[in-house]
Formats: structure tokens, sequence, C-alpha cells
């Protein structure tokens, strides 16, 4: 019997990588003319995953979330795994809005990605929802390069990694 090769879906942010970005945007807004004595701002709190936007009005906190999803581009961070909040105003004239930070693949999200492998017909490649990630496993490493090129080609809303590849 042929051995069983596999591979792990995952989806994620690397938190330095974010950390990052939000460095480089707090700069921009610092150093740029249309937010001088503005009190926008920009919080990581790391341990929640969460970035929390400030801005004076609607139009201030459209051009913070520009310059955060930019500078998230350029440090290579899927900008996918970032679900915003819709805009709520707070105290002082200023509005907020919360950016959460997807790690994991969710598990409705997992069960739509193993319904759309089978609909596939694919022979004989299994996926299996471990925790917050897929393992996917097949007899042939050609059908296992199949179902990946599926998944990449399909939205599923959030950035799918492919990894810990297995023979």
């Amino acid at each position: 019997m042929a051995a069983q090769v596999s591979f792990d879906v995952t989806s994620g942010v690397d938190l330095q990588e974010v950390d990052n970005a939000v460095n480089q945007a707090k700069k921009e807004i610092a150093q740029r003319y249309d937010f001088k004595g503005s009190k926008s701002s920009i919080d990581f709190k790391r341990g929640e995953s969460l970035i929390e936007l400030v801005a004076d009005d609607n139009f201030k906190m459209e051009a913070v979330w520009e310059i955060l999803q930019t500078r998230m581009v350029r440090r290579g961070v899927p900008v996918k795994n970032l679900k915003a909040s819709d805009v709520e105003p707070i105290a002082g004239g200023l509005v907020k809005r919360t950016v959460t930070l997807q790690q994991g693949i969710p598990s409705d999200t997992a069960k739509e990605i193993v319904k759309f492998l089978k609909d596939q017909k694919l022979k004989k490649v299994q996926a299996a929802i471990q925790g917050d990630q897929l393992r996917v496993s097949s007899a042939s490493k050609d059908d296992l390069q199949a179902a990946i090129r599926l998944l990449k080609a399909q939205d599923f809303g959030l950035e799918l990694q492919f990894g810990n590849y297995r023979e």
C-alpha cells in the first residue's frame, strides 16, 4: 500500500510584521501635513490580536485605514486577514474602528474548505479539521498538488498558507 502524504492548511499573520507596519503607519501619520493637530492614532494590542484606530472624523479614519493597509501590504502581511469593524463615534467627537487579526481558520470556513475539496471529486483526498487548521492527505502527491492549486484559486475570505508537507 502506498504511504499517505499530507500537508497542512493554516491562516494567520506574523505579529512582528504587524507591529512593524503599525509603527511605520504611526510615523507616517505623525509626519503628514494633513494630520497636523489631529488626534488620530493607531494602537496595536498584541495579546488580543487587535488594532484600534482613532481619528477626528470619517474622512481622516479612511486615510488612517488606507495608510495602515498600505504598510501591511509592504510588510507582507495578508490584508485579507484583517477584519475591520464599522466606524463608530466615541467621546470628544472622535471616531473609532477596531481591526481584528485573523489567526487560524474559523470552524465555519474550515467546514466550507472541506466541503469544497469533497465537491472537487479528487481521488482519495481527505481533509480533516484539526483545531484552527486543516490536514489534507492522499496517497498521491499529484492529487495533493491539484488540491493546493484548487484552494489557491478559490476565495474563502482569508489568506491560506500551505505547509508542513509530509511524505
